[in-house]
């Protein structure tokens, strides 16, 4: 498809089908009286009503190319409110709000933080998280949200974000927790936990997910994406690589073995054995 002006490219390079998918982009829609801002690298913004928001999240998607949104409001109906959403073809996936019943900010814990932009390591606690369909879905969408760019390798120094979901009684609690290497007297070192903040004491409120025949298609993966299944090859629950050989069927009284002294039979056997061997056989 040939184009003129540069915003036709612009829009084809976005809609255009792709094997590996762009970086996700968090797009920020806040109400117009908000109690509490957000605010995320990689992402784009507006200011919009609640009421407009359904409508208008679909177009504001598809313009700037961002398959996660999240939408801060506050009302005496739903105070403190945070909606966590994604996109699959520029149409709304799962959606679910939050209400936020208690918030400690960066601010008020005073500890050293980790430098922005670290890739966390996400902890999901909680009986819920493995058994409640809403759940599962929520910590797949809190997944999306968190994970960071894709990476292949992480150094282990590296390490040093926790964000830690707890599920129980309704709630969902979130801690953010730094990575303290401590001297263990070994090579391996000992890990220490150390809340920096922030954490959230959210309680599930509404929400709206795909169908499963919508879900099963959004996680569809290309051919080009699915690594080729190598034969005769697994692994152990420890990693380990196995392989597996077929050989064709061996008789084993003609296997070479190898030679011993000890082993070797006496000429007085060995003529014994011959002479049985040749004598004729009479049946009785």
């Amino acid at each position: 498809m040939n184009t003129t002006t540069h915003s036709a490219k612009y829009r084809l390079i976005i809609v255009i089908d792709k094997i590996l998918e762009n970086m996700a982009i968090l797009f920020l829609s806040i109400s117009h009286s908000p109690s509490l801002s957000v605010t995320k690298p990689h992402m784009g913004s507006s200011a919009s009503n609640s009421r407009l928001f359904a409508l208008r999240q679909e177009f504001f998607s598809k313009k700037s190319d961002c398959s996660l949104f999240l939408f801060g409001s506050h009302n005496k109906k739903r105070p403190n409110n945070l909606i966590f959403g994604r996109m699959f073809d520029f149409h709304v996936l799962d959606m679910f709000e939050l209400g936020i019943e208690r918030f400690v900010s960066l601010r008020d814990v005073k500890t050293d933080t980790c430098p922005e932009g670290t890739k966390p390591l996400l902890v999901f606690a909680g009986e819920l998280f493995e058994t409640d369909r809403e759940h599962q879905r929520l910590r797949s969408l809190l997944t999306d949200f968190f994970c960071g760019p894709r990476v292949s390798a992480v150094r282990l120094a590296g390490l040093e974000h926790v964000l830690h979901f707890t599920a129980l009684e309704g709630k969902i609690y979130l801690r953010s927790y730094k990575v303290l290497l401590k001297k263990s007297g070994c090579r391996t070192p000992r890990i220490q936990l150390q809340d920096m903040g922030p954490s959230f004491d959210f309680v599930m409120r509404r929400n709206h997910m795909a169908s499963d025949d919508l879900y099963r298609t959004a996680h569809r993966q290309p051919r080009g994406v699915k690594p080729k299944k190598k034969k005769n090859i697994s692994h152990d629950a420890f990693g380990t690589r196995l392989g597996r050989l077929h050989m064709q069927k061996q008789d084993l009284d003609k296997l070479q073995t190898r030679k011993m002294k000890g082993l070797r039979k006496r000429r007085g056997e060995q003529t014994a054995e011959t002479a049985a061997a040749k004598a004729p056989r009479t049946d009785e």
